[in-house]
């Protein structure tokens, strides 16, 4: 056999299942299909992305199961999906008490061919409003007390702290607060920097003595945030342990004493 005639023969056997099988180059371009999701019926007759012959697909499915006609990424580009930017943010859902607000977003660009899918649409937050539709104060009962060791008012004694209080008038208008815990975080008990460590005497169930004195009481109201005014004895309150933002949990209010005489173990003071 010459060699112009071999040549011809293996030129024959590289091109044999082109001349075998008509339409070989068919494809996604050429049946002008890109299907979402999962869909037999998007199909075509000819080369696979896996160099195999036979049924091939044009849906979003196929990059997964590896039968993608071979035309698919370019007769079918992934398109990610696009969103506008975020609305603002509502109003609390209802006022003078702890609730939600939300913010929003809407699909500009669908995704397509297995594009980038949408990010969250929707986000939430917590939020408290203080005022009324009518402009009145409300809420403050739902405020977090911040709370500290009763170490800390001997060195407050120490300090001029604030202005707004003379030592001849510190002592007006203090009050203790007793509550019992209902709960708390594991951050309080694990708790043991030198400066901290008084969060270990925060227990579960025990019944703690809270002292309110300036300066953290304030001037108008001779009031500190937190103390549960108006609160009865089944509303869940939160705290929150100063220097340790973790160190937090619920109590309920067991009673106001005008007179304080909080033990040395088990006292704090609001802040």
């Amino acid at each position: 056999m010459s060699a112009r005639a071999l040549a011809s023969v293996l030129w024959l056997v590289l091109l044999g299942p082109w001349r075998l099988w008509p339409r070989a180059d068919a494809g996604c371009s050429e049946e002008g299909r890109c299907c979402p999701g999962r869909d037999p019926t998007c199909a075509s007759t000819g080369w696979r992305m896996d160099r195999v012959y036979g049924t091939c697909f044009c849906d979003e499915a196929c990059k997964l199961t590896g039968d993608c006609c071979y035309d698919y990424s370019q007769a079918c580009p992934a398109l990610p999906c696009i969103v506008g930017e975020w609305s603002h943010w509502s109003g609390c859902a209802e006022q003078c008490k702890p609730n939600m607000r939300m913010r929003r977003r809407y699909v500009k660009q669908e995704p397509k061919n297995g594009g980038e899918p949408c990010p969250p649409l929707e986000e939430k937050s917590g939020c408290l409003e203080y005022l009324t539709y009518q402009r009145q104060d409300c809420g403050h009962e739902h405020v977090p007390a911040f709370i500290t060791t009763s170490e800390y008012s001997k060195e407050r004694k120490r300090q001029a702290v604030s202005p707004l209080w003379s030592s001849d008038t510190e002592e007006v208008g203090r009050y203790c607060v007793e509550f019992k815990t209902e709960s708390l975080s594991h951050h309080c008990t694990v708790e043991n920097r030198p400066y901290a460590r008084w969060m270990q005497y925060l227990r579960e169930g025990y019944t703690v003595c809270v002292a309110c004195q300036p300066p953290a009481m304030n001037t108008g109201n001779r009031r500190c945030s937190g103390d549960g005014l108006g609160a009865n004895g089944n509303q869940v309150l939160h705290w929150q342990a100063v220097g340790n933002p973790r160190c937090q949990g619920t109590w309920k209010k067991v009673q106001q004493m005008e007179q304080c005489s909080c033990p040395v173990v088990h006292s704090f003071i609001f802040t």
